[in-house]
């Protein structure tokens, strides 16, 4: 990539400010009658989206968003800084309000992103939330809605919806 970060971020902003909500309609509706083949698309269209998309020129997730933690990543975090969880908890996390009340990040960015490389420090051991990040492959129809959610805050995923969103268009 050539850009500069921050400029490939402005571009990607905008592009989401002009086409979130016909994205997330297109979604509702995949979510409701999907088509033929989506998945097989999905993961022909997803390898496209890889091919154009550096995760490291953009940690925009990491930048704007908070991984929720399990109770797993809870102990195997904390043991990899030699603490407890609870001591864990009270350094960096925050419990959810209402819902399930899951731990997440106390703020943004994420304390463990170094935001000169947009490299995770502890990549090896990250909560399961971010290993699976985007979740592109996965059942697309079961993540519909986590796809929308993620629209504005990833290329990724708004370059997939916008790949099959074409794909499917020159079909009719």
């Amino acid at each position: 990539m050539q850009k500069t970060d921050a400029h490939l971020l402005r571009s990607f902003r905008a592009k989401v400010r002009s086409r979130k909500t016909a994205f997330k309609r297109f979604l509702t509706r995949l979510e409701k009658k999907p088509v033929r083949g989506l998945q097989q698309l999905i993961v022909q269209k997803e390898k496209e989206v890889w091919a154009e998309v550096d995760c490291l020129s953009c940690a925009n997730c990491c930048k704007t968003m908070t991984p929720t933690y399990t109770p797993a990543d809870l102990k195997r975090i904390a043991r990899h800084f030699g603490i407890t969880v609870p001591a864990f908890k009270k350094k960096w996390l925050k419990q959810e309000r209402g819902g399930d009340r899951d731990w997440i990040n106390r703020s943004t960015p994420c304390q463990f992103l170094d935001t000169k490389s947009n490299k995770c420090s502890i990549y090896a051991i990250r909560p399961l939330d971010c290993s699976g990040f985007p979740h592109l492959p996965k059942k697309f129809v079961e993540y519909a809605h986590v796809h929308k959610q993620n629209l504005d805050s990833c290329p990724a995923t708004f370059l997939l919806v916008e790949k099959l969103s074409q794909q499917l268009a020159s079909r009719s």
